[in-house]
């Protein structure tokens, strides 16, 4: 797999490219300060911001893609209880989970992929005045404020691209004593249209950072 799209529609696709081009509109994003610059990543606080993310099962990225953007952009673009349409915002997030199955005796093996998409919600809105869903597959919650590790990069959305960044920012942080305290997740700030060597893409993971306290 050469990629990793998250559009799936025609119109969505000419929605995105107008809005995450990169070039004629600056997107908002979540507030953030850089606390500390090491050789490989950046340390950041960021404040609480709000997200609507959905859980996709499928057998392939590809698939998954497709089906998270599509649902996510279709409530932006007024597709929920109050026919609002919402600004488009960087990035969109994306991780992967294991989904796992029980059986007996108490085993777990793995029972296919799933994936989570999220986009930031504009910072105007608030839990109580975002617009309800009408797809209940969608959930609406704020992220805490937190300290991230980014790692920053250029270049193809490939699996495999993804996993060599992801494993630099992993190696660099067990070598600096860091602590992991989430799941690794792939943040995209552009258009699919927009050229690779010109893409702003980041591995982003929360940390227990030693200076946080």
């Amino acid at each position: 797999m050469n990629r990793i799209p998250y559009f799936a529609a025609p119109i969505l696709v000419t929605i995105l490219a107008l809005t995450m081009s990169g070039a004629a509109v600056a997107l908002e994003e979540p507030d953030y300060a850089v606390v500390d610059v090491r050789d490989a990543y950046e340390i950041r606080r960021y404040e609480p911001y709000i997200v609507a993310e959905v859980d996709i099962d499928a057998a392939s990225e590809r698939s998954a893609g497709n089906s998270g953007f599509r649902i996510l952009a279709g409530y932006i673009f007024g597709d929920n209880q109050a026919q609002t349409k919402m600004a488009m915002t960087a990035p969109v997030e994306s991780q992967k989970n294991v989904k796992m199955k029980m059986t007996a005796p108490v085993e777990s093996v793995k029972d296919g992929d799933q994936y989570t998409y999220a986009f930031v919600m504009e910072r105007k809105y608030t839990l109580d005045t975002l617009p309800e869903p009408v797809d209940p597959r969608i959930r609406i919650r704020e992220k805490p404020a937190r300290y991230v590790a980014a790692l920053r990069y250029s270049g193809s959305w490939s699996e495999k691209k993804y996993a060599k960044v992801r494993a630099e920012l992993e190696s660099a942080l067990e070598t600096d004593g860091v602590e992991k305290a989430g799941d690794y997740i792939l943040a995209r700030y552009n258009s699919p249209f927009a050229p690779p060597f010109m893409r702003r893409n980041e591995v982003l993971v929360d940390v227990d950072w030693p200076q946080a306290n």
